[in-house]
């Protein structure tokens, strides 16, 4: 049931202190949303996604002030990135508090924590805080592995009418947040995001290590599996040349000016350069040229060519450029489900 209205963020309140999951948004995507404190309602949300109950939730506070309740420290460093991104699109991994949110933390001694900047879902953490709700454990709404939800009713159409989901428009970021590990040390990026790692760098005052740098292991963290992000159809990366010369060929057997052994599977296109015309069975989209945008249309666009039925994905390959990093990334992992 999508909730809108006055009273929409109330009752999604009240739902979570009572046990219940629910959808909920923030500016990065939606999440399915439970008390990080409440482990059984916290082993719902594993349950509903089909979630490896090791693989860790983000925890969702209401402030800096508020990550405290799941922290058992909060180094200079990771102070820094708070005053610098929260609330954002970062996620700070923390050493826990042993007393809480261990089902969560997938039963982790760290913990990641993220202050949302989106209006509704502040005034859902608000609202819960009067509750005696500290933060929600709120992974992507959708089924594990697959593609995450930027509308209300994407989260609807992967759970159902039964499920609660505030309504909060479309998400503004449309691809989750960065993960930078505070417990080593050094910064340690587990995920990149919107945030460049250069605008990183500069908050931490020194390098931003990447994932196998340090010698200590890294954590575990949210959507870091090497397969993720996926939708139904077969995605594939291609450079602009590789899917003009595909197009090409393809496009011929489809007018059969070259013979084919098979009828060619619906096929969809999502890509900057100018292509050739094509024609069935051949969707061919336009790619933003500026990364926020494919950003925030990412998961849309590949939900869409799923409701449409296609096959194949053939996506153009992001330029390597700091600003493209999260994009890149996302579509890596989408690629590597196939």
């Amino acid at each position: 049931m999508i909730l809108t209205g006055p009273d929409a963020i109330e009752r999604t309140a009240q739902a979570l202190a009572a046990g219940e999951l629910a959808g909920i948004p923030t500016e990065t995507v939606y999440g399915l949303a439970a008390n990080a404190a409440d482990d059984a309602a916290v082993c719902r949300i594993y349950a509903a996604k089909g979630r490896p109950a090791g693989h860790p939730l983000i925890v969702h506070v209401a402030s800096a002030a508020r990550a405290r309740a799941f922290a058992a420290d909060v180094p200079p460093l990771a102070q820094r990135l708070m005053q610098a991104f929260w609330p954002g699109p970062l996620t700070l991994i923390l050493p826990r508090r042993a007393d809480v949110a261990r089902a969560a933390a997938g039963g982790q001694d760290t913990i990641g924590l993220r202050c949302p900047a989106h209006p509704t879902a502040q005034a859902l953490l608000a609202a819960c805080v009067a509750r005696g709700v500290m933060g929600l454990a709120a992974p992507s709404a959708n089924r594990f592995g697959r593609v995450s939800p930027t509308t209300a009713a994407h989260v609807a159409a992967e759970f159902g009418p039964d499920l609660l989901v505030l309504d909060g428009g479309p998400c503004a970021v449309g691809i989750e947040s960065a993960i930078v590990d505070c417990t080593r040390g050094a910064p340690v990026l587990l995920r990149p995001g919107q945030l460049t790692r250069a605008g990183i760098e500069r908050a931490a005052g020194e390098r931003v290590r990447l994932p196998g740098e340090l010698a200590a292991p890294d954590p575990r963290a949210s959507g870091t599996l090497s397969a993720h992000y996926a939708p139904r159809a077969q995605v594939r990366l291609m450079c602009a040349d590789e899917l003009r010369a595909a197009l090409g060929l393809l496009g011929n057997q489809a007018r059969g000016d070259v013979a084919s052994a098979a009828p060619i599977a619906p096929i969809a296109v999502w890509a900057r350069a100018p292509l050739p015309q094509t024609a069935s069975p051949f969707i061919v989209r336009r790619m933003p040229d500026d990364a926020p945008a494919v950003a925030q249309q990412l998961f849309a666009v590949l939900r869409g060519f799923d409701d449409a039925g296609v096959k194949q994905v053939w996506v153009e390959t992001p330029p390597d450029a700091p600003e493209w990093e999260g994009v890149a990334d996302r579509l890596r992992r989408a690629a590597a489900s196939a």
